[in-house]
């Protein structure tokens, strides 16, 4: 019976923990609850980098703060233990003489990983840890990517036409646009999910043929950096992914021209040119950049090779694949990936398909 409650006021930290899904990285999303003789008392979250932590925000809720003595206070993930762009929340959870807590997982970032809960322990409060721990883990699986194979958490995105191509065969003479296989709502859909990750990542035959704006103008929320490989610098500086609208990032070779690459594309705001080795894991020097720059998730959205690479590699972590009513007959083909299956639906005679990669690599 104790583990049925306890899991019901879990779900209620993770439900809430949700509400910081775009907003609270590099940070976890972080739910928290104060419950006193079964009820909820106070209840908060993480809501954005650099402000209170869920624990405060769930404690500062409580009117009655001489309740806390006698309370139980439930969080999604293990309260930190130390001195971040906030205080300790062990700290607060000791000084209100909270006598137990009930934790999700343990925070995987080195910085805390158990010690919040020995400082807890060794203040006398009672822990319980792993509650609901598979639930919590799917939920942070971006901080959980970033923090333990030190490299961004890869989504993979694209959309093929029934008989299995991306794009339709190009011409010199093929309009800058993209060939659309889904629907307006499977594109809404897209840019909230650009919303959630801190990155944007595409090859520049997707930029020159396509010219993608990559934001979120569709959706709210904030727009991701956008990541552009372009090895020769071959992309025209007139697409819309160098309007300075949004940060920007291009890796680019080492020997690619020019030693101030910045000048090719004219005082760009926002642009910053990363050169590259791409005769010595490419993948791995562009994620270690992303990483060094705490972009702890991407989304990748084409073309074509710049998707099998990294799928070759198992440098992904989910993909989303729509499936349009469209025949192309030729043109470019879909990447080829095997991953275990976790869902689909249908979103206005398009199907979309979620598969996650049991096996995804880390950079060593």
């Amino acid at each position: 019976m104790a583990n049925k409650v306890h899991e019901q006021y879990m779900r209620r930290c993770l439900e809430l923990a949700e509400g910081g899904l775009g907003n609270v990285a590099p940070n976890p999303m972080v739910g928290a609850a104060v419950v006193y003789n079964g009820r909820i008392i106070g209840e908060g979250y993480h809501r954005k980098y650099g402000e209170a932590h869920a624990e405060v925000n769930a404690i500062n809720a409580v009117e009655d703060k001489a309740l806390l003595r006698d309370s139980t206070l439930y969080v999604s993930l293990e309260p930190c233990s130390h001195t971040g762009k906030t205080p300790p929340c062990t700290d607060l959870i000791i000084e209100h003489q909270i006598p137990r807590v009930v934790i999700a997982m343990v925070d995987p970032f080195e910085k805390v990983a158990g010690s919040g809960i020995q400082k807890l322990r060794d203040n006398g409060v009672d822990v319980t840890v792993g509650v609901l721990e598979d639930e919590a883990r799917w939920l942070n699986r971006r901080f959980i990517t970033f923090h333990t194979k030190k490299r961004p958490y890869i989504i993979l995105k694209w959309a093929q036409t029934l008989d299995g191509f991306i794009d339709i065969e190009r011409t010199p003479d093929s309009p800058i646009e993209p060939n659309w296989i889904t629907n307006n709502a499977c594109r809404t859909l897209v840019h909230r999910w650009r919303s959630e990750e801190n990155g944007i990542l595409v090859g520049n035959k997707t930029v020159i043929n396509d010219n993608p704006q990559l934001n979120v103008r569709y959706w709210h929320g904030s727009n991701p950096t956008r990541i552009l490989i372009d090895r020769t610098l071959a992309t025209p500086n007139d697409r819309a992914i160098f309007d300075g609208s949004q940060p920007t990032v291009v890796f680019t070779g080492k020997n690619s021209g020019s030693s101030n690459r910045k000048d090719l594309f004219g005082n760009i705001d926002n642009l910053t040119m990363v050169s590259i080795d791409f005769a010595k894991d490419a993948e791995v020097q562009m994620l270690d950049y992303l990483t060094q720059k705490n972009i702890q998730s991407i989304i990748v959205e084409g073309g074509a090779k710049t998707l099998q690479n990294l799928i070759t590699l198992g440098y992904w972590d989910e993909a989303r694949i729509f499936y349009g009513p469209k025949l192309f007959f030729k043109g470019v083909k879909a990447p080829s990936i095997v991953g275990e299956p976790i869902g689909s639906e249908e979103i206005d005679g398009t199907r979309l398909f979620y598969l996650v990669n049991s096996t995804a690599a880390d950079k060593q």
